[in-house]
């Protein structure tokens, strides 16, 4: 008989992955799209720098984490232990991360400090979070030994994951919170060359602040839920002593897994949605001010994008557990990255066709609408897929080799989304410099959207705008269509899983039934 989680377990597992995501977002969405580069004002491309420098170190960090996590064998589990101890502390270095000061407003060395810190922070940050980040996906192969329920546990966590993807509003809520800071700021005015602008600014920052300590602490605390509440099931094995390099050998000895590797590093640019989600929401759309979507009566208008942003994604992964019985792995993975890559396209064609201004016309918005919505889909589906694939990898390893990866398999998944995450920060540093998004340049905007009147997708040219949309639509399309050719022959067919893992259980049954036996 296969063994399997409960209810109350299902329901623990998804609010900490839930929390977790939401502390992922206000790093990716708050502090990397839009804190660093429009609060802080720290150059676009030294941003980009900071970013891939980090990805680079997570290309080793994640493996050896992965390492750690399947060497570890406790009373608890392997995984379990990370997520009982580590939130509270990810928790606090988030709000860290934003403790700095204004790059613009500093001078040779408080400038280098300044970026020491964001750069220190945020690498400090994100090798606490692969302590807990491998353990929650890679329980998921732990908690079950069926593979249905499996594919449904994974199905909803990406589904939690993707509800915890609303953490992106958290650039949105600081406007909220300016009235509580704005007398203090506005009363410095005049002193010692204090100026409207620096009020503003500075008004701005503490709100953020403010903001980031609230949503972190709540989020902290769903997230702790995770370790709390669930029971592996599968069995490690206590004899397994392999060292990171080995690791690195397995990781690119199974066929099946290096498939996936490689294509999700080709699919990189896919995280340039989600990186100028909210940069193209607050500038494109709201001029840098939540005020103007009642000001200029956008509430429909941004509303129908934010929507088609998380509505479609969820569908589809909620779907993509039920495709998985009924067609091929490798079909339904290969359908999403091919056929996905039309909408992202499609994104550009529209801006384009109604040169830049996707605002004022209710047919463009709908018709941005529409794409976003049909490529976010493909992003939930080919999400979803990938963690399903990554997990029956494990059975593969397990299968041909007598023991379980599933930390440093599921190390693989995160290292693929931070490296992503690099290689889209880059790309973006690189095309925001071109166009001088960046910097003092970006403070200038920022000024002249909050006193004179104009509106950010006319500016200098329309430049800006048509850097955002670019960026969002072509690299994305690119990269998606790419990233079906490593998995066009995918070396592992469902029939031959499924072979594997009836296997595997009669195996854990039988070591059972004589370990009985002995006793």
């Amino acid at each position: 008989m296969k063994q399997t989680y409960t209810g109350k377990e299902k329901f623990m597992y998804l609010v900490g992955m839930f929390g977790q995501n939401i502390i992922y977002q206000v790093i990716a969405a708050g502090l990397i799209s839009y804190y660093l580069g429009s609060v802080l004002y720290i150059p676009a491309a030294t941003i980009s720098v900071i970013i891939f420098i980090a990805r680079i170190w997570d290309a080793i960090n994640d493996p050896m984490m992965g390492t750690i996590v399947d060497r570890t064998h406790t009373k608890w589990g392997k995984c379990r232990p990370y997520l009982i101890i580590f939130p509270a502390i990810i928790g606090l270095m988030t709000i860290l991360c934003f403790v700095n000061g204004r790059y613009t407003e500093a001078e040779g060395a408080g400038r280098v400090l300044i970026v020491i810190w964001a750069a220190a922070s945020y690498i400090i940050w994100g090798m606490l979070f692969t302590v807990c980040d491998i353990p929650l996906w890679g329980i998921t192969s732990l908690m079950t030994e069926d593979e249905n329920d499996r594919s449904k546990i994974i199905g909803l966590a990406r589904i939690a994951a993707g509800i915890g993807g609303f953490g992106t509003v958290i650039s949105f809520i600081p406007d909220s919170f300016r009235p509580m800071f704005a007398a203090k700021y506005e009363a410095m005015i005049g002193v010692n060359g204090y100026t409207e602008a620096m009020a503003i600014d500075d008004t701005k920052k503490a709100a953020w602040i403010f903001t980031v300590v609230v949503v972190t602490v709540i989020a902290t605390i769903c997230f702790e839920l995770a370790g709390l509440g669930v029971k592996e099931r599968v069995p490690g094995n206590p004899k397994d002593k392999r060292g990171i390099i080995e690791n690195f050998k397995i990781m690119f000895r199974c066929k099946p897994f290096r498939q996936i590797l490689i294509s999700g590093v080709i699919r990189s640019p896919l995280q340039l949605l989600m990186i100028l989600a909210v940069p193209l929401m607050m500038y494109y759309y709201l001029d840098n001010d939540t005020a103007n979507i009642v000001t200029n009566n956008l509430i429909i208008k941004v509303a129908l994008i934010a929507l088609m942003v998380f509505i479609p994604q969820f569908t589809a992964m909620f779907v993509t557990p039920i495709l998985v019985r009924k067609f091929e792995n490798k079909k339904i993975y290969n359908f999403y990255s091919i056929v996905g890559a039309i909408p992202y396209a499609a994104i550009f064609v529209i801006f384009l066709i109604f040169k830049g201004d996707l605002v004022n016309s209710m047919v463009a918005v709908v018709l941005t609408a529409i794409c976003i919505g049909l490529a976010t889909a493909s992003m939930g589906g080919i999400n979803v897929m990938q963690s399903i694939m990554i997990a029956d990898c494990v059975d593969y390893e397990e299968y041909h080799n007598g023991f379980r990866p599933d930390g440093v398999f599921f190390s693989g998944q995160s290292f693929l989304t931070k490296l992503s995450g690099g290689i889209a920060a880059l790309i973006q540093g690189v095309v925001y410099t071109i166009v001088g998004f960046s910097g003092e340049n970006l403070q200038s905007i920022n000024n002249r959207l909050a006193t004179t009147g104009e509106h950010f997708y006319q500016m200098d040219g329309g430049k800006y705008a048509a850097a955002m949309f670019f960026l969002i639509s072509i690299p994305i399309a690119l990269g998606m269509l790419l990233s079906a050719i490593p998995t066009l022959k995918y070396a592992m067919s469902d029939k031959e899983h499924d072979e594997m893992l009836n296997a595997l259980v009669e195996r854990r049954n039988s070591a059972k039934a004589t370990e009985n036996e002995a006793e």
